[in-house]
């Protein structure tokens, strides 16, 4: 009896005798704290936020400049997780993506190569200055160029990785273009980094066009701005931008902390690291729910990218989000799946006319079919080591979500759909169309049917 006592006193909110008030769920909720690179279950989560609440949150830049920033021990600097009012373990969350607005004024990026002698082991998560030594050094910067951040302590320099071609890009006050400037311009944007990137309040990583990379320039770019981090909390703390099978790959008997086995990291992933051009206004992504109450992040937006970010990294920006969220009771998944906008569908995937389906029907009947399936376009999200174990691991995790063989859901992706490269080496979606009945046993049909009917 006193055992079922303390469960309801801490479920209603008395733990020592005290009564805590619970916070109420809002309906709208703006996010402007980051996490330190780990992603932690076991942290406080923002909110909550009601089921079919609005999530508005002011990102980061992703890559770089927390790459640049040795107290950021995750590669990234993205949200606090957000709680999703009645997301439990075992449902999943749908995050539409209603706006995406670029707030930087420019940024700098560029293909990178790892310093031996400044990490022990992963160059993202566990930075040792090479002059005093320390771990996770605070750092300072000093002046500009690729020698510009240095430890706080000893003056070293410090950062972890350098940039072997790298460029600076400015962008139009219509967010429309961007073009990579010269030394110059690199120059007068590294002396008031801070006020072009824009930077939130609240980040603490150094801005990476303090470097003033300008190995390109004149290049012109088409910006579409997207999320290259959107997702939900893993079920073991690990560092943000090694949420997924390959970047993850790296934690496979770390030396640090955050060491996993291939089968921890399996089972507690939820692949929000995904760097899918895709992922952008006006999308859908289903995520699955590993712990209570979901834990929806966001960050690492980019103002462009081709399939594959191939040089590593592309263009981080700050940017306003603005997200709606609504539970999925029951919706057991593995991974992510994607709702792309239907124009950035694979021709085979995109939903069919009423006359296409009209002369289908005809040709049904005169072959004697009695039924042609009524079916949605959806994108399995696979991550892993390789191309083909994240290609492996979408096709696996569609089979066992919709009930199929894996050679079914080859010849539905070959045929209706397309394998798509997210990042190179190891993220891609599996897209095809499946049939209303099995979207419906599958507990996916509603927001399949909201995305493209």
């Amino acid at each position: 009896m006193t055992n079922e006592l303390q469960v309801l006193e801490k479920e209603i909110g008395i733990e020592n005798g005290h009564f805590e008030q619970q916070p109420q769920a809002v309906e709208t909720l703006f996010v402007n704290e980051f996490i330190d690179g780990i992603l932690d279950p076991s942290q406080k989560m923002l909110g909550p936020v009601k089921d079919g609440g609005t999530i508005i949150a002011n990102t980061t830049p992703g890559c770089w400049g927390p790459m640049l920033t040795p107290t950021i021990r995750g590669g990234h600097e993205v949200t606090k997780p957000v709680f999703v009012e009645g997301a439990e373990v075992g449902d999943a969350i749908v995050i539409k993506i209603k706006s995406i607005q670029v707030t930087s004024l420019a940024t700098a990026s560029g293909h990178d190569e790892v310093i031996s002698d400044r990490f022990i082991g992963d160059p993202f998560v566990s930075v040792k200055c090479p002059g005093c030594g320390k771990l996770h050094p605070s750092t300072i910067v000093k002046g500009i160029g690729q020698h510009a951040i240095r430890c706080s302590t000893c003056d070293t320099e410090t950062a972890p990785f350098k940039m072997t071609n790298g460029y600076t890009m400015a962008f139009d006050h219509k967010g429309n273009v961007g073009v990579t400037v010269g030394r110059e311009g690199a120059r007068r944007i590294a002396l008031d980094a801070k006020n072009y990137m824009r930077t939130p309040e609240n980040s603490i990583q150094n801005p990476v066009v303090a470097l003033a990379p300008s190995d390109l320039v004149g290049v012109m770019a088409r910006m579409r701005p997207f999320l290259g981090q959107l997702g939900t909390t893993p079920s073991k703390a690990m560092p943000d931008s090694h949420n997924a099978g390959d970047f993850g790959s790296f934690l496979i008997g770390a030396p640090h902390e955050y060491a996993f086995t291939q089968e921890e990291l399996d089972k507690h992933r939820t692949d929000g690291h995904m760097d899918i051009s895709r992922v952008r206004e006006g999308a859908t992504i289903i995520c699955p729910v590993k712990v209570p109450g979901g834990g929806v992040y966001i960050g690492d937006m980019h103002a462009m990218q081709g399939d594959g970010e191939i040089a590593g990294h592309t263009t981080d920006v700050a940017g306003i989000v603005q997200l709606q969220v609504s539970v999925l009771k029951k919706a057991s998944l593995e991974g992510p799946i994607l709702l792309p906008n239907a124009e950035d569908l694979p021709y085979t995937a995109k939903p069919f006319t009423k006359e296409e389906k009209r002369r289908a029907r005809e040709l049904a009947e005169e072959f004697g079919v009695k039924q042609v399936e009524d079916a949605f376009p959806v994108s399995i999200i696979g991550s892993g080591t390789s191309l083909n174990e994240a290609t492996n691991n979408a096709l696996s995790r569609a089979a066992k979500l919709f009930e199929m063989s894996e050679p079914e859901v080859m010849n539905r992706a070959t045929i209706t759909g397309s394998i798509e490269i997210g990042r190179h080496p190891g993220v891609v979606t599996a897209t095809f169309q499946v049939p209303k009945t099995v979207l419906k046993k599958a507990r996916i049909y509603k927001p399949v049917k909201k995305q493209y009917d």
